[in-house]
């Protein structure tokens, strides 16, 4: 639940304030029936695709804390958004529909890619939610402010253990995601993002996204190649499937060498990204040739409610990422297999 740019993909986890902690108006939850979730859910979606609204957002996870300024804007069908990190080393991203620009002042360095954007605060929802009653319960709790805007508030419960929950408070007016925790199963928070301040329905100002992807003048350009395909084409297959969760998308990677993430020796690296999702969790599947001067040791790490799995299988290196409990990241990655 999160903007997630991941090395470029790897990112941000989110902040509950604490001044927001205890319901305004607490009530008795009541459980939402499958038409209603599906209701639910895609206006929260279609807000945050359809709404024109710029805020600050504050975020925390694994004792970090990180904000950023952000802008989204809605015109003609198109979309284009703004990000702006606030701590930190300096990053500017910006946003028009699927093409991303992301520039680092300091080094002057600039990534122009074609990216897809799959469950990224304040969306989240990757389907239609149809089947998302099938895996998580959804609850109405009451009512809240968040950022001064009046707020329903959602829990949704994990169904199964692969799979964490999460507890959603979209402003009443627009649907707009103000503030999202993610829980384990006892319901303890282990990331959660929020809006400190958010302005909802401002006036469309699309220039202010295009002009600076197009004035690159003094930065060095990197442009990743991508290109779509599948993970059987590229000879792999899934013998062990985790429930709930659908492929989504895959793509073919080959890393630049200028970006500041990104060292000499990356030039040239082909990695194969696989997403698998059930709607809301995202897990992301990366494949490349194992190198013993890079990949040197097998770990689990995690980020609040983002848990990293790196693990070598045969000739290949397989890291797993994914705001999901270890466990189903260690299914996904034990599943895989070269297909003969």
């Amino acid at each position: 639940m999160q903007w997630r740019w991941v090395a470029p993909w790897l990112g941000w986890g989110m902040l509950a304030f604490a001044s927001c902690g205890v319901m305004a108006q607490p009530q008795e939850p009541v459980p939402l029936e499958k038409t209603e979730v599906r209701a639910w859910l895609l206006r929260i979606h279609d807000a945050a695709q359809k709404r024109n609204f710029q805020g600050t957002f504050v975020v925390s996870a694994g004792g970090q804390v990180a904000s950023s300024r952000i802008a989204h804007y809605c015109e003609a069908g198109s979309q284009f958004e703004r990000i702006e990190s606030l701590d930190g080393q300096m990053r500017r991203v910006f946003r028009h529909n699927d093409l991303v620009a992301t520039l680092w002042p300091a080094s002057r360095v600039a990534v122009l890619e074609h990216r897809e954007t799959l469950g990224t605060f304040p969306g989240l929802l990757h389907n239609d939610g149809e089947r998302l009653s099938e895996h998580y319960e959804v609850r109405k709790l009451g009512a809240d402010r968040v950022a001064g805007h009046e707020a329903d508030v959602l829990m949704v419960s994990a169904r199964d253990p692969y799979r964490y929950g999460y507890r959603l408070w979209a402003d009443k007016d627009s649907g707009l995601l103000l503030r999202a925790e993610v829980l384990n199963e006892d319901e303890d928070v282990l990331e959660s993002s929020a809006f400190s301040e958010v302005s909802i329905g401002v006036k469309s100002q699309p220039e202010s996204v295009v002009k600076p992807m197009k004035k690159l003048s003094g930065y060095r350009v990197d442009r990743p190649a991508l290109s779509k395909t599948h993970y059987e084409q590229e000879g792999w297959v899934y013998k062990q499937q985790v429930p709930g969760f659908r492929h989504v998308n895959c793509v073919k990677r080959s890393l630049g060498k200028s970006s500041s993430h990104e060292s000499e020796g990356d030039a040239g690296r082909e990695i194969l990204q696989t997403i698998f999702s059930d709607g809301l969790a995202h897990v992301s599947i990366f494949v490349e040739p194992f190198d013993p001067s890079r990949h040197r040791r097998e770990m689990l790490m995690s980020m609040g409610a983002t848990h990293t799995l790196v693990r070598r299988y045969k000739d290949w290196w397989i890291t797993a990422v994914g705001e999901v409990p270890p466990a189903t990241l260690r299914l996904f990655v034990q599943g895989l297999e070269r297909k003969l």
